[in-house]
């Protein structure tokens, strides 16, 4: 008689399936990226090896850091308004960004020989992930979903994209003020008004890429596929900027090892903040902004979803102080949770959607 699975052992077979195949995708993508440019991928300067040192130690040093945190009592606070389902997530050790996001930046670093511009973004990475360790950390210590406040959330994040606009503007490549455009090989010179975009580029990405950490295995996967893609793109200018895009793309996957579904450890706003300062960091180091948009279509359209259901909320607000909303929840995914797909589609789905832009890119490169 056949042995039946339960319905955890298949939900836990499902998630390492599709860990699996991303991991073996991005894998296989970066040894033909690296063959196409005669790059040997062996060597540290190519995108096969930083993503595979990175991938092992932050999956190996996971085993080490999430007990941990368990011990540490950095159990995830659930809202009581969300999906009913992820209820029975309440206590999964969160802050996990603290493992996976240092461990690819000192990779990067070291394999780059310290280049001034890997070092940089490796710097704003890091700094962003200090606000989102103190977002994590005031919501653990008051046992709540209220971390520190909006404002002075913003205000950090603000304050460290102007430290980078400044180092950027003493250190700024040729034309950096003029956005490429790829495809029709122009470029439109926008003179000062680049660092108010760019010190935009920096807060909207790493909120969107928060925006999107809401489900297993969403945002590390979707991250480590533009990364990886980025990396891909600007290799050819900026090498030292490929191996922080690939080391980073290989910490996902690692943290993947222990947060696909169902998760062990959350990244938290200490990861999903860190991600996305680091894609518009590189983007902005290397004239890829247009590029960075295209990679960037989920957190886009997440960050979007956000946006209408607030604004609709507000504009259909009657006497009685209630509105209607155009989703049943935002962001995106936990609309579509409640819909009817699971957790396991909506990761599947993004994922593949996320491959499609990161193809686009590499083709209009």
């Amino acid at each position: 008689m056949d042995a039946k699975l339960s319905p955890d052992q298949e939900l836990n077979f499902s998630g390492i399936g599709i860990a699996s195949c991303l991991a073996i995708g991005l894998g296989g993508a970066a040894l033909i990226l690296d063959s196409m440019s005669n790059r040997l991928p062996w060597q540290g300067m190519s995108l096969t090896l930083p993503l595979l040192l990175s991938a092992l130690s932050s999956a190996a040093l996971g085993f080490w850091v999430i007990p941990l945190l368990q011990a540490l009592k950095t159990g995830q606070i659930i809202r009581e308004d969300g999906p009913q389902a992820h209820l029975k997530k309440a206590g999964t050790p969160t802050m996990g960004g603290i493992f996976f996001v240092p461990v690819a930046v000192i990779l990067a670093c070291v394999l780059s020989n310290f280049a001034k511009e890997v070092v940089a973004v490796s710097a704003l990475t890091l700094s962003y992930g200090f606000i989102g360790w103190l977002d994590d950390w005031q919501i653990l210590r008051r046992k709540s979903n209220k971390g520190i406040s909006p404002r002075t959330k913003l205000t950090l994040q603000v304050g460290f994209a102007a430290v980078f606009c400044l180092w950027l503007m003493f250190n700024q490549p040729t034309g950096i003020t003029n956005i490429a455009l790829p495809l029709i090989g122009a470029s439109i010179p926008l003179g000062f008004v680049f660092w108010p975009l760019a010190g935009f580029a920096l807060v909207a990405e790493s909120n969107a890429t928060n925006l999107t950490d809401g489900i297993d295995g969403l945002a590390g996967g979707t991250v480590a596929i533009a990364l990886l893609a980025l990396g891909a793109v600007v290799a050819p200018t900026s090498p030292g900027l490929m191996i922080f895009c690939a080391a980073l793309s290989g910490g996902c996957l690692g943290f993947l090892a222990h947060n696909r579904n169902p998760a062990r450890v959350f990244m938290g706003d200490t990861g999903s903040l860190a991600l996305g300062g680091a894609l518009a960091a590189v983007a902005l180091l290397t004239n890829s902004l247009v590029i960075l948009f295209i990679l960037s279509g989920i957190f886009f359209v997440e960050t979007l979803s956000v946006m209408a259901q607030v604004s609709y909320y507000k504009a259909t607000k009657g006497p009685d102080g209630k509105g209607k909303r155009l989703l049943k929840m935002a962001p995106l995914h936990h609309h579509l949770e409640l819909t009817g797909w699971s957790e396991l589609q909506v990761v599947a789905v993004f994922y593949i959607i996320a491959a499609i832009l990161a193809t686009i890119c590499m083709a209009i490169r």
